[in-house]
């Protein structure tokens, strides 16, 4: 059974408090009446809980001092938030100045899930600004931007963790992508590229490996990525499923000679149809689909000869960048059809960077690089927990 003791020694089980209650709700009336109830509720909880720290370091009860012994010296008072907004408390202190509360710590402001709160607007791309007004709105409360930039730069401590933790010496197939966004620098706005590593482990789990950021996508920053990853100790690869970013595959493989590249079939079919009509758009698409959709890579090359002999008069490159690209597009006919899909196409990292995009979208533009870092970790983080996607943080 629940029991309260007051700070008199008194003690109450939960249907005294529960009587207690129904007294007090007698007089509250309106949603304002509730709030300040419960904020003096919250204030007399504390208060009570801080004195009997205090008994408790002191080793004796209220006015029961023992000769030469610590005392209590009065209190001081302080403002701190809670969930139900701003309330004044006061702090008993001993002569000595030994007691440090555990309830309320000294420098503590906020007695509440609000750094929880502030992590996850800010996950949801929220700015600074915007989380301050939202504080004000829903707790009438005033919350400093250097508050919130103080909650949310604890976070960078976890990603620099994260980015740098050891990672497993095989996955089977990684992803590699990458989105742009815009950053300030220097007093001017520039474009970014965060590289994207998203590794599907032994047991199938989807882990994204971490991130990166360079003014832009090239297969030198890419290099340097997958030198990184080795020496985190990632060891070898199967599959590396990629874009068409010239020098790619050279790239992987100068660190992971015996890992086989595929290219994103998406990737190939956005960039064949770019140029195409509208009304050629859906012939086209299909006859391109019964070249990857094929069961073998032999009947892959039949149905390549076919689409040519359709299509190549009237768009002849998309038949010659298929043939150009051949050795990196032909991977997956190697391995059984029920897990082709999962090789040749970027469902995982596109759902990855779905999630991302969610969360930048606000913002037109970041003021760090470290905050698009922290923005796009708690946006994974938040989406894993919540059991939108399952992306394993590795920490």
């Amino acid at each position: 059974m629940f029991i309260f003791t007051t700070e008199s020694g008194n003690m109450m089980n939960e249907q005294k408090l529960k009587d207690l209650a129904a007294e007090f709700a007698k007089g509250i009336k309106t949603e304002d009446d509730l709030n300040q109830f419960t904020r003096l509720l919250t204030k007399l909880t504390v208060e009570t809980a801080l004195n009997a720290e205090l008994t408790e370091h002191l080793g004796h009860e209220k006015n029961a001092r023992k000769n030469g012994s610590n005392a209590r010296n009065g209190y001081s008072s302080k403002t701190v938030l809670s969930d139900d907004g701003e309330i004044e408390i006061t702090t008993p202190r001993d002569r000595d100045g030994t007691f440090e509360p555990q309830l309320i710590k000294k420098n503590q402001t906020r007695i509440t899930q609000m750094d929880n709160q502030i992590l996850s607007l800010y996950a949801k791309g929220m700015t600074t600004r915007e989380i301050v007004a939202t504080f004000k709105e829903m707790y009438d409360a005033d919350v400093s931007p250097t508050l919130i930039s103080k909650v949310t730069d604890a976070v960078k401590e976890q990603v620099a963790e994260w980015q740098n933790r050891p990672l497993d010496a095989l996955y089977p197939i990684v992803y590699m992508d990458c989105i742009v966004v815009k950053v300030r620098h220097n007093g001017s706005v520039i474009n970014k590229a965060v590289f994207l590593a998203l590794g599907i482990n032994l047991d199938g789990q989807k882990e994204l490996l971490g991130m990166w950021m360079a003014e832009n996508e090239g297969a030198k920053f890419w290099l340097n990525v997958l030198t990184e990853l080795k020496n985190r100790g990632l060891q070898d690869i199967l599959i590396a499923c990629v874009d068409g970013l010239k020098g790619f595959p050279d790239a992987i493989n100068s660190v992971y000679p015996q890992t086989h590249i595929q290219l994103c079939i998406i990737h190939m079919l956005r960039n064949s149809l770019k140029y195409v009509s509208w009304k050629d758009y859906k012939a086209v698409t299909q006859d391109l689909k019964t070249v990857y959709q094929s069961p073998t890579e032999e009947a892959a090359l039949m149905a390549l000869d076919q689409f040519a002999q359709t299509w190549d008069d009237k768009y002849p490159q998309i038949s010659k960048s298929w043939r150009t690209h051949w050795e990196n597009l032909n991977t997956f006919f190697a391995y059984p059809a029920e897990i082709r899909k999962a090789i040749y196409t970027t469902n995982a990292i596109e759902s990855l960077n779905s999630v991302i995009r969610q969360a930048i979208k606000k913002r037109k533009v970041f003021p760090t690089d470290d905050s698009v870092r922290k923005v796009i970790y708690l946006a994974i983080d938040a989406a894993s927990k919540s059991g939108i996607c399952l992306f394993a943080t590795g920490v």
